[in-house]
């Protein structure tokens, strides 16, 4: 699943190109939403915007008019990856990185194509219905916001005392953007036991969490980093004094800890038994 920090900078280069322009073409294979394009053509709109908001990617259009003269209300296309899905971005003439059969959703501008390959999610909302949307009006303060909460997050972390605190990091209620790959670098950096359940740690220790996941995120979305591209496949790293060495922990079972030398270990526990990557030595108390 990609992370909070992919998101960001797919939306921040969809909303380069795109916003500001009038949609040339539109496509899906979603029937909710081709039913919308046809009743109130997303064609002739303009695109306001492209955002995240934790791993949810909004795209807004403005109001139309259909050909009955009835007006069309603003819309917003949320989109969500889950495991596979991806945005892509070209110019027209430009050959796809992946096949067509894979296009879920299209939305062209006389200059730029964004497609939506393999995307499992995808829905129309009404621009006055986003706070009112489940998902997103639960979701937690998003770590790559202005205006992040640090107190939120800690005082929802607290509520979760008797969940491991590997669990409570994927939790998109509690902090919205951190998936697999932060939740082992970030436990690393901290020190802290993937394990461990949340009322044995100290309030230094969540307080570190929540520090450290916000800068390695905002860390790998730094304007420096987010050339305009093709392909919404962007470099993550969590040791940025050498790329050669990218993590810390992540994919790295049986290698020696760049820390202590200690293997390093590979479990699945928890909600949905994801991945966990940690070093038994520098994270003590794993069990």
């Amino acid at each position: 699943m990609p992370e909070g920090d992919t998101i960001f900078r797919a939306a921040r280069t969809l909303n380069r190109a795109l916003a500001g322009h009038v949609v040339t073409t539109f496509e899906s294979v979603f029937p909710r939403l081709a039913r919308v394009h046809e009743d109130s053509p997303i064609t002739g709109r303009t695109i306001e915007s492209v955002t995240a908001r934790g791993k949810h990617l909004l795209m807004s259009f403005s109001a139309s008019s259909t050909p009955a003269g009835r007006s069309g209300q603003a819309l917003v296309l949320r989109t969500h990856m889950r495991m596979n899905g991806s945005w892509h971005i070209y110019r027209h003439g430009e050959p796809w990185q992946r096949p067509r059969r894979d296009v879920r959703v299209l939305v062209a501008t006389a200059d730029f194509v964004a497609v939506g390959f393999n995307i499992p999610v995808a829905e129309w909302l009404k621009s006055r219905e986003m706070d009112r949307h489940e998902e997103l009006r639960r979701l937690g303060p998003d770590l790559l916001a202005e205006s992040f909460d640090a107190a939120d997050a800690f005082a929802r972390m607290r509520a979760r005392s008797q969940e491991s605190i590997a669990d409570v990091l994927l939790n998109q209620r509690v902090m919205a953007g951190v998936g697999n790959v932060y939740k082992s670098e970030v436990l690393f950096a901290c020190r802290v036991s993937p394990f461990v359940e949340v009322h044995r740690l100290g309030d230094d220790d969540l307080k570190c969490l929540i520090t450290t996941a916000r800068k390695l995120l905002k860390a790998n979305v730094t304007e420096g980093l987010a050339a305009m591209t093709t392909y919404m496949g962007f470099r993550r790293t969590t040791r940025r004094d050498n790329p050669s060495e990218r993590l810390w922990v992540y994919g790295r079972a049986g290698e020696p800890c760049r820390r202590c030398g200690t293997p390093i270990g590979i479990d699945k526990r928890g909600r949905d038994a994801r991945l966990t990557y940690w070093c038994p030595a520098c994270q003590s108390g794993a069990d």
